[in-house]
C-alpha cells in the first residue's frame, strides 16, 4: 500500500483516456503529473464528437422542416439557415462541457498536476516537458501512460498541400455553408459531416476510393448511398482526385473522366495517431506500420511501466473505448491486473438513417473461420418504422452455425444507436437468437425489430400479429 501511494504516474494528453486513467490512478493513491500540449479536454469534447453530433442534430432539425414524411398534413417551412448563430450555439456548449467536465476536475484535484507543453522520452522513466510559455520541466516517473490521440490523415494527392482545404477541425468551426462542398473520403467523418452540410443548404459531392463504408458488412454501405442520392447528395464510388488546384476561391479537382469545382473541399480519409513527436525509441515504445502504439489487453506498451490507451494505440478509434482503456490502464500501472474486451463493442454512426454495428459480420467470421447463418430484415416489417412513414433501412441478425449464439448485429435504421447496446449485451451474456426472440420488447420501438429480427430464423414475420410474443 505505501509503494502504491508513493507511486509517480505521467499522463500525457488530456482527453478522454488520460482523463479516465488520471482519475482512476489518484483514486489508487498515485500522484500524477498531466502534461497536455494544446486544449485541454482532447479531441472527443473540443473538435469531435460533442461539436459533430450538435451540428448534425441542428442539421436534422433543418431537413424535417424543408421535408418530411408527414409534409401533406403539415406543409414544411424552409428555415433560414443563420450559420453564425448555430456555430455560435454550439460552441458555448462546446467550452461548456470543457470545463464542467474537464478544466474543472483537474482544477479540484490536488493530486493531479499540469502542464502545458510538448513531453519528449529521454528514457523510459523520464520525459523532457518543452513548455508553453517558455522553459523546460523534467518530469521523472515510476509509470507513464501516452494517450496523446489522434490527427487528421491527408492523403498525398498531387496539388493538395498548401491549399486551404478543410479537415473535420476547420469543417466544424466553420460559420459559412458553402454553396458547393466535396469531400474526400466513406467512413465515419466523411459521412457524417456530408449529410450535415447537405441538410444545412450545401451541395455536396463524396469522392469514394471505393465503396461507402467498404470494410462493412456491404448491405451497409448500399443503404446509406441510398439514402444520401434520395437526399441530393451525389455518391462517386471507385472515385479518386488525382490532382486537386485551388484558385479564385474555388477548388477543382481531376476525376478519371470529369473535374469537380467546389468552394469548400472536407478531406476525411482517417487519422493518423499522435506519435510522431514523442521520441518513443528513446523509451523503448514500438509503434506499427501507422504509427500507432501496440498494446496488449491490458493496455501495456512494449517497454516496462509505459501503458497507452486511445486514438494514439491500435485499439478502435471511440472515446468510450479510450475511456475505458485509460480506466484499465491505471488499475495495471498501479499494481492491479485487469483487460479491455473489446468482443462486445457497439459503434454508431451519427448519419440518417444511422448505422450501428455490434460484433462480428458474416465476413469477419468467416475470416475468423467461424460457420454461420444470418438474417436480414428490412425495416418495413417493423411496426415503428411503418408507424413513423419511415422504413428505410434494416436490422440483420448473424449468429454461429450449430449453438445459434448471436454473434454480430448490423442495423442502418433511424436512431439504430438506440437499440445497438441491447444487441451488445446480448452478445455479450452469449443469447441465442432463440433466447432473444423469446424476450419482451415494448411495442412500437425500434428496438423491437432485434425481437422480429430474431424471430425470422424460426417464423415469417409477415405472419405473426401486430404484437406477438
Amino acid at each position: 500500500m505505501a509503494e502504491a501511494i508513493a507511486l509517480s504516474i505521467a499522463v500525457i494528453g488530456s482527453g478522454g483516456a488520460a482523463m479516465a486513467a488520471a482519475l482512476k490512478a489518484v483514486e489508487q493513491g498515485a500522484r500524477v503529473t498531466l502534461i497536455e500540449r494544446g486544449t485541454i479536454g482532447g479531441t472527443c469534447v473540443n473538435v469531435g464528437c460533442v461539436p459533430s453530433k450538435i451540428l448534425i442534430r441542428a442539421a436534422h432539425i433543418a431537413h424535417l422542416r424543408r421535408e418530411s414524411p408527414f409534409d401533406d398534413g403539415l406543409p414544411p417551412t424552409p428555415p433560414a439557415v443563420l450559420q453564425e448563430k448555430l456555430l455560435a450555439q454550439q460552441q458555448a456548449r462546446v467550452e461548456e462541457l470543457r470545463r464542467a467536465k474537464y478544466e474543472s476536475i483537474l482544477d479540484d484535484n490536488p493530486a493531479i498536476t499540469v502542464l502545458h507543453g510538448d513531453a519528449r522520452f529521454n528514457d523510459s522513466h523520464s520525459l523532457t516537458v518543452q513548455l508553453n510559455d517558455g522553459g523546460q520541466r523534467l518530469v521523472t516517473f515510476d509509470r507513464c501512460l501516452i494517450a496523446t490521440g489522434a490527427s487528421a490523415a491527408v492523403p498525398p494527392i498531387p496539388g493538395l498541400k498548401g491549399t486551404p482545404y478543410w479537415t473535420s477541425t476547420e469543417a466544424l468551426v466553420s460559420d459559412t455553408i458553402p454553396e458547393r462542398l466535396a469531400v474526400i473520403g466513406s467512413s465515419v467523418v466523411a459521412v457524417e459531416l456530408a449529410q450535415a452540410f447537405a441538410r444545412l443548404g450545401a451541395k455536396v459531392t463524396i469522392l469514394a476510393r471505393s465503396t461507402l463504408f467498404f470494410r462493412e458488412d456491404p448491405a451497409i454501405g448500399e443503404a446509406l448511398k441510398a439514402a444520401f442520392r434520395a437526399e441530393g447528395i451525389e455518391v462517386l464510388e471507385h472515385t479518386q482526385a488525382s490532382q486537386v488546384k485551388h484558385g479564385n476561391d474555388e477548388f477543382v479537382l481531376t476525376l478519371p473522366s470529369s473535374e469537380l469545382r467546389a468552394d469548400r473541399l472536407l478531406v476525411a480519409t482517417g487519422r493518423t495517431p499522435n506519435t510522431r513527436s514523442l521520441n518513443l525509441e528513446a523509451a523503448g515504445v514500438e509503434v506499427n506500420q501507422q504509427g500507432a502504439i501496440e498494446i496488449d489487453s491490458g493496455m501495456r506498451a512494449s517497454a516496462p511501466d509505459i501503458y497507452a490507451a486511445g486514438d494514439c494505440t491500435d485499439h478502435p478509434q471511440f472515446v468510450y473505448v479510450a475511456a475505458a482503456a485509460g480506466t484499465r490502464a491505471a488499475i495495471n500501472m498501479t499494481g492491479g491486473d485487469t483487460a479491455l474486451d473489446l468482443t462486445a463493442m457497439p459503434a454508431v454512426v451519427f448519419t440518417d438513417p444511422q448505422v450501428a454495428t455490434v460484433g462480428l459480420s458474416e465476413q469477419d467470421a468467416h475470416h475468423a473461420g467461424i460457420e454461420t447463418d444470418s438474417r436480414l430484415l428490412t425495416l418495413d416489417n417493423v411496426p415503428r418504422a411503418l408507424a413513423n412513414f419511415d422504413t428505410r433501412g434494416f436490422i440483420k441478425l448473424v449468429i454461429e452455425e450449430g449453438s445459434h449464439r448471436l454473434i454480430g448485429v448490423q442495423a442502418v435504421a433511424p436512431e439504430a444507436g438506440e437499440l445497438i447496446q441491447t444487441a451488445a449485451l446480448a452478445i455479450r451474456t452469449g443469447m441465442t437468437v432463440q433466447e432473444l426472440a423469446d424476450q419482451l420488447f415494448p411495442y412500437l420501438t425500434m428496438v423491437e425489430g432485434l425481437k422480429l429480427a430474431a424471430q425470422t430464423f424460426s417464423k415469417d414475420v409477415k405472419q405473426l400479429s401486430c404484437c406477438a410474443g
